[in-house]
């Protein structure tokens, strides 16, 4: 683990610095225009709702990296997993085992929580971040698509299933 990082993890106060570093992760991916998270929500889910957990690395004090992550759960395991939904480390600490540092501490939590794996996604382009994982011997899911649904169609989907839609009855399992 790089010499002289410290880890602490984030409470309510560190609101407005948690959305500053979305936000430089966010224009790193260019994608700042997707940003909607403001204070206010991030202190909603993540420390009232308590649905996702901020690890910060510092050095000499000052946060210079982040990982956001929460559990979700692996049927075939029977477990629980951990997933890294965000980790950035700021340009100027790069390259100085400071994400190294995040993960390995991740995979330590992991282990004391009796997770059975962690898991992320990563920006095909991001061709630094393929092979830092690579490295550290992650492997990529290259069988899996990822899907996803959102704003009006998760709304209609939605609506449909308040209203009951669907056979109402289980199948049989054999």
């Amino acid at each position: 683990m790089q010499q002289g990082v410290q880890f602490r993890f984030a409470g309510p106060e560190d609101t407005a610095l948690i959305l500053r570093f979305i936000r430089a992760l966010a224009r790193y991916e260019g994608m700042e225009a997707q940003v909607v998270a403001d204070e206010a929500m991030l202190e909603e889910w993540l420390f009232q709702r308590k649905k996702a957990e901020v690890l910060f690395a510092l050095s000499d004090g000052t946060e210079v990296g982040f990982a956001l992550f929460f559990h979700n759960f692996s049927t075939f395991l029977g477990r629980a997993g951990l997933y890294l939904e965000d980790l950035f480390v700021l340009p100027a600490y790069r390259g100085r085992g400071f994400g190294k540092a995040l993960l390995q501490k991740l995979a330590a939590i992991a282990l004391e929580r009796e997770c059975g794996r962690m898991e992320w996604w990563c920006l095909d382009w991001n061709r630094p971040s393929i092979d830092f994982y690579k490295a550290l011997g992650a492997k990529p899911m290259e069988e899996w698509t990822v899907y996803r649904i959102d704003g009006e169609t998760l709304k209609a989907l939605g609506q449909a299933g308040a209203k009951g839609a669907g056979p109402g009855q289980a199948a049989e399992l054999d």
